[in-house]
């Protein structure tokens, strides 16, 4: 594919200085908080969710319940929308940002994303759902069908008690809260390194198969009839070796040829990298090529870093030469600066918070130019955020509200000051 831009590893290099020239605290970036059960019971500490997000820049994925961005557009925009997804709502779906919901009569609603760093607190509702607050006090109502971020496992390491294991359907409340600088327990040390794949080179916390995260999850494989389970921290590197099998190095020096499980074959999810000035970049097994962990300088962003949520809000450049300035509703349903923009280069996903971005500018019918807040500049492709299946942008005027179909649309600016 014909790139308009920088390398990926001349980004990386840059975002990589970048990384911690403000440096937290070594275990300020891990979730904590407390919860509360049905019952009044109150538990205070570190939390990880089941036995994958520990971090608070990892993600709390739901559904949203409605669109109420649809209540600003004519009935003749709304028919064109439905009359041009109506036949594509399978393939629509694929692209995660889309999913169909009776509360809204079947139209446009869109999946809920943020880093656990943007919650004030999670109250559980009846069933699946839940009322998210953020921290600006704004709510969102959510629904978690098809999400495991809702109904499953808590674990929190109490300060009096030790580790404990909740059940989400005993639960009443999770407040966030500012983690410690330093914690007595914690459910184990950050896995960080340097990921190399076709594309490039990323450096940054890495997820394993997308769940393992720290050095006290397992990796599990088999060599000549033998079964291993190895901790990460043991770890020096993970090389994959063809498809059914990975080279893995120990701290030690001794290496084992690992297969049979998918944390070593073509069964593997992917790893993400979590790169800040960037978001997250998922990688597929066959783009992956080696992983070299190294210790953490600490362990990543801390909850007081996130802030309070923002409105996204720039100026939007039309076909016709207009500009329209204001708070920008992306395919008529991001709006905060913590939701996500995905797309996808050399089948390498990124996912990218809309508070690293600066500019957007679709160039064809499947792609785009994000222009990130350093000026870097990626080209990204084959996901709705960036293409012609991008339901277009509502612009929220001084005087009115504007809708802008994604083929009119020149470039996106950005501005959160």
């Amino acid at each position: 594919m014909k790139r308009l831009t920088t390398t990926p590893k001349l980004i990386l290099s840059v975002f990589t200085t970048l990384l911690f020239l403000t440096s937290s605290a070594q275990d300020e970036g891990f979730i904590y908080g407390k919860v509360t059960t049905e019952d009044g019971d109150v538990y205070e500490g570190p939390i990880r969710w089941g036995k994958e997000e520990v971090y608070w820049t990892d993600m709390f994925n739901a559904s949203k319940r409605e669109n109420k961005n649809l209540d600003y557009l004519t009935s003749r925009e709304l028919d064109a929308l439905e009359d041009r997804y109506d036949d594509n709502n399978n393939l629509i779906s694929r692209f995660v940002n889309i999913s169909w919901d009776d509360d809204n009569d079947g139209r446009f609603v869109h999946e809920f994303s943020t880093e656990f760093g943007n919650l004030k607190s999670l109250r559980m509702r009846s069933g699946s759902r839940v009322e998210v607050e953020l921290k600006n006090g704004d709510y969102i109502e959510v629904n978690g069908s098809g999400y495991n971020d809702i109904g499953t496992k808590i674990n929190v390491i109490d300060r009096e008690l030790g580790k404990i294991q909740l059940s989400w359907n005993n639960l009443d409340k999770i407040e966030f809260l500012p983690t410690p600088s330093r914690l007595d327990e914690k459910f184990g040390e950050p896995l960080y390194g340097t990921v190399i794949c076709d594309l490039g080179e990323f450096t940054g916390f890495v997820q394993w198969d997308h769940d393992e995260r720290v050095g006290t999850d397992v990796l599990d494989g088999e060599e000549d009839g033998n079964d291993y389970e190895i901790d990460f921290d043991k770890i020096r590197s993970i090389k994959r070796d063809g498809y059914s099998s990975s080279i893995v190095t120990l701290k030690s020096g001794r290496e084992l040829d690992l297969r049979g499980t998918n944390d070593v074959d073509d069964d593997n999810k992917g790893i993400i990298v979590t790169v800040k000035g960037l978001g997250r970049v998922d990688i597929p097994w066959d783009e992956f090529d080696k992983v070299t962990f190294k210790d953490a300088p600490n362990s990543g962003p801390t909850y007081s870093s996130f802030g309070s949520p923002k409105k996204i809000s720039g100026t939007v450049e039309v076909d016709n030469g207009d500009r329209h300035n204001g708070e920008i509703i992306f395919d008529l349903d991001e709006e905060y600066t913590f939701e996500l923009l995905n797309g996808e280069d050399d089948d390498v996903k990124f996912i990218i918070p809309f508070y690293n971005i600066s500019a957007i500018a679709p160039r064809s019918s499947d792609t785009s130019i994000i222009t990130l807040k350093d000026g870097s500049k990626l080209t990204l492709e084959d996901g709705q955020d960036v293409s012609d299946k991008n339901l277009g942008v509502l612009i929220r005027t001084k005087s009115d509200r504007v809708y802008v179909p994604w083929d009119r649309i020149e470039k996106i600016n950005l501005d959160y000051n």
